[in-house]
């Protein structure tokens, strides 16, 4: 499994910074593209960064490009999201992940993903 390790959430003011930690046990994490998702109350999950195994391409969504950067240390197996400039809109449960796939991992069925983290709560508030 990706273990999701508490590092990192908490409580944070706008404009702060946070950055999640997740290791990944039971595989090895440089076989498979990742990402990080994350679930507000009553919305679908969704992605916010994701990279490749490979050649360390990288994409991330408007709603947080330029503000977040995914990063991965496979001889760590070890993976991380820095969030700078948070915003309110930003509170959510955040989930690491990872697929072998990275194409199906950006656009595949999330309940086809192999390896979830257990969620780390980010609460971005005044």
């Amino acid at each position: 499994r990706c273990s999701s390790w508490s590092l990192g959430g908490g409580l944070v003011q706008p404009g702060g910074s946070l950055k999640l930690s997740c290791a990944a046990s039971g595989f090895t994490l440089g076989d498979y593209a990742i990402a990080w998702f994350r679930q507000a109350p009553g919305k679908e999950r969704e992605g916010v960064a994701y990279t490749t195994s490979s050649d360390g391409a990288k994409y991330y969504p408007d709603s947080v490009k330029g503000r977040f950067t995914i990063a991965r240390d496979d001889a760590k197996n070890m993976m991380y999201l820095q969030m700078n400039n948070l915003k309110p809109e930003d509170t959510a449960t955040y989930y690491c992940a990872a697929h072998y796939s990275y194409y199906q991992l950006r656009t595949g069925d999330i309940n086809d993903v192999n390896y979830w983290g257990k969620g780390t709560l980010v609460t971005v508030s005044s």
